[in-house]
């Protein structure tokens, strides 16, 4: 369950296995990188002097998404959930969208494999630019550089072992930048502990699953390590489908005289042979057609390296000091199976920056919090086809191009408590982002050899793909915030927030163009959203209520002849809910939900539609009205938690025209977990309890029809936890 903060917490701390590649020795690298750096880590003698997570009660969590220094939930003006340690542990996920159904508001749709696309008070956004609505971050530090994201980036990151994750919900604050349009993602990672701890836990599951994890920690005098890693094999339940992926967080924690600071290293890697759609009308309920691959040469293959170190001093007048200096690098290469023709993408980015935050006590009642963030880009993109696929799709190379970028902002937060009861804040944000794009390939709708593509029965020329000139891109764009919180009694809260954002377009959308286009004019997409929030805690009630309206406008799409254009508008309204009820010592429930609606407020079309598709007023594509979860916790012993999960979720129309549709699905999902003795812990988890069919995610295609991401049947998995 989602825990809540207590109304009257106070700020207690201001610091806050073996991989088989398709095509690369990637994975044997990366786990040989990953046994050096264990290595090296496990020789140190080190003590972090914070408390481990078990010895921190759940009440005292603190987060740092809303302004980088911890604070509670109860203190905010915005939306923030926070999804806990026992909730990682006890949903052991073997996909991130099985935990963030406990996240009012956020949907993760699971595709094949480790793939997936995000919604956070918002439909599930495709398409080139998709991911650039959402800020997917690690300890505070986004984990792509801004305008360069990638959809299925959440697998970049070590949730299995986080410590907890923070999900802020809306717009983010000034201190987010460009891709926190609709909402951010922040996996915070385990500190050390006080003293030496080993867990290794080994699981299994069906389709020959099966999941090894590790973490070991000690401190020493000012010095403390943590080392989590974890490799998972999965065969796929769809034909010719499964994934080999390791995951690496190596942190180092220093408390000084002076400096206080932790030094984070991350790593990932990912081979995994993909499933596509299933195609037809409810073919997820055809017991044969449910394991069908229609892609069996498909596959991805990605890696990241991350690095951040976090310095922090108080100053002797009560101020407090933040430098985060970081670097990051990604590689992917993927078969793009859902464009004909089957190209192959091969992706990169090698990214630095420094984040600088000045947090200043100007009077007892206003704080002040000021920065600076810089970040440099190097980044590449190269698409290649074997073979010809149609007159205007030649095989060869289409894409090669690199993207140098700078991105530098301010800003400025004032926090200020106006009475006992009510505090208000007001922050701004500035920020440029400039593109220098290096077309590495013949500019202009040709092959990669020049030459004009022609229908020789129609007369008909001009190549699918189409390559700009060199060309520098500037974006400035401001964001502002404002907010309040009232509170009239432990019970009762209340807080309004109204907030401005934007995202600048992807280099994708500007660089990777088609049909004959040769410059993207794009503007910034922009929002302005308002919300109000009650909550509070009533005995052993926790609740939160929010509601939110939000305007989108310049969203940017793919128009009916394949040209990226920023004409569209959408709005976005509904009322989230989150309760946690301690019934008595044995049983508990938790709920959260939401009622929403996502809607287009003009005309917009879609690439090979008709010219003009009436679309103002209809549901955006996957957006659901309804989506809730509720847990029942039963703890008969100390040492004994079961739970027993309920997910709905709503139709959603699966077309512009909202001619198509999915009905939803209910699914109930069982959790045990039995502490057998002070070195022993065991699992045992049913997913789908009722065997129900269900898409993961449908989807509409003009060419192809109702297509599917085909939910798993029922599935047992069992875990052993050993501490030693």
């Amino acid at each position: 369950m989602i825990p809540f903060i207590q109304p009257e917490t106070r700020i207690s701390n201001m610091r806050s296995l073996t991989s088989t590649p398709h095509h690369t020795n990637s994975g044997l690298g990366m786990l040989l990188l990953f046994h050096s750096i264990l290595l090296s880590s496990v020789a140190l003698t080190c003590h972090a002097g914070q408390p481990s997570p078990d010895d921190t009660p759940l009440l005292e969590t603190i987060t740092v998404t809303a302004n980088r220094v911890g604070q509670p939930v109860s203190t905010l003006n915005s939306s923030l959930s926070v999804v806990s340690q026992q909730d990682i542990q006890q949903v052991s996920a073997v996909h991130i969208s099985e935990l963030m159904n406990r996240v009012p508001g956020v949907w993760i749709t699971r595709g094949n494999g480790q793939e997936h696309l995000t919604a956070i008070r918002s439909p599930v956004l495709t398409g080139a630019g998709s991911c650039g609505a959402f800020y997917i971050a690690e300890d505070g530090v986004s984990v792509r550089p801004v305008g360069f994201c990638n959809v299925n980036e959440l697998f970049d990151l070590n949730t299995e072992q986080a410590q907890r994750i923070e999900v802020l919900r809306g717009p983010g604050t000034a201190l987010h930048s460009s891709d926190a349009l609709h909402g951010v993602i922040n996996v915070i990672s385990q500190p050390s502990s006080l003293q030496h701890e080993a867990l290794f836990s080994a699981e299994a599951g069906p389709n020959d699953y099966g999941r090894a994890k590790l973490s070991v920690s000690d401190s020493h005098g000012n010095y403390g390590y943590r080392i989590n890693v974890n490799g998972a094999s999965d065969g796929g339940y769809q034909d010719d489908s499964g994934f080999d992926q390791q995951k690496l967080t190596a942190r180092l924690d220093y408390q000084g005289e002076i400096w206080n600071s932790f030094s984070l290293i991350s790593m990932s890697n990912l081979n995994q042979e993909t499933a596509g759609y299933v195609v037809g009308t409810d073919a997820y309920k055809d017991d044969e057609r449910r394991k069908e691959n229609p892609n069996p040469e498909a596959y991805r293959d990605s890696q990241s390296l991350r690095w951040q170190t976090h310095l922090e001093r108080d100053l002797a007048d009560g101020s407090v000091l933040i430098i985060t200096p970081y670097a990051r690098h990604s590689d992917m290469e993927f078969l793009m199976h859902f464009l004909p023709g089957e190209p192959v993408e091969e992706n990169g980015q090698t990214s630095g920056g420094v984040q600088t935050t000045y947090h200043k006590l100007i009077y007892p009642e206003l704080i002040l919090t000021q920065g600076l963030d810089v970040e440099f880009t190097d980044a590449y993109l190269k698409q290649t086809q074997a073979d010809d696929f149609a007159w205007n799709i030649p095989s060869g190379k289409q894409y090669d191009y690199q993207v140098a970028a700078q991105l530098l902002a301010a800003f400025l937060t004032a926090e200020y408590q106006w009475t006992d009861r009510m505090s208000v804040s007001l922050g701004g944000r500035y920020e440029t982002l400039e593109y220098d794009y290096d077309n590495r390939m013949i500019s202009g709708s040709t092959d990669a050899d020049g030459n004009t593509c022609e229908n020789i029965s129609t007369g008909a020329t001009g190549c699918r793909y189409s390559r700009p000139e060199d060309r520098i891109d500037d974006f400035e764009n401001v964001s502002a915030n404002t907010g309040a919180v009232y509170s009239y009694s432990d019970a009762f809260i209340t807080s309004v927030r109204f907030s401005h954002g934007f995202r600048a377009p992807q280099a994708t959308e500007l660089y990777r163009l088609q049909a004959g286009q040769l410059i993207a004019n794009l503007d910034s997409e922009e929002i302005n959203s308002t919300e109000l929030g009650v909550r509070g805690t009533i005995a052993a009630v926790s609740y939160n209520l929010t509601g939110f309206h939000m305007k989108k406008n310049n969203v940017i799409f793919q128009s009916s002849d394949r040209q990226n254009i920023d004409s569209g508008k959408t709005r976005h309204y509904g009322l989230e809910y989150q309760l946690l009820w301690a019934v008595n010592e044995q049983w508990d429930l938790g709920a959260g939900g939401t009622f929403a609606r996502h809607f287009y407020t003009n005309d917009v079309t879609a690439p090979a539609s008709s010219a003009l598709l009436q679309t103002d007023g209809n549901d955006i594509v996957s957006a659901p009205r309804r989506m809730s979860s509720v847990q029942i916790g039963w703890k008969p012993y100390d040492a004994t938690r079961l739970e027993l999960e309920w997910v709905s979720m709503g139709k959603y129309y699966t077309d512009l025209e909202n001619l198509h549709s999915y009905d939803g699905h209910d699914l109930l999902h069982l959790r045990l977990r039995q502490q057998v003795s002070d070195a022993l812990n065991v699992g045992l988890r049913i997913t789908n309890l009722t065997n129900r069919d269900y898409a993961e995610r449908a989807d509409y295609s003009a060419f192809g029809g109702d297509r599917y991401f085909v939910g798993l049947p029922r599935s047992v998995f069992c875990d052993v936890q050993l501490r030693f």
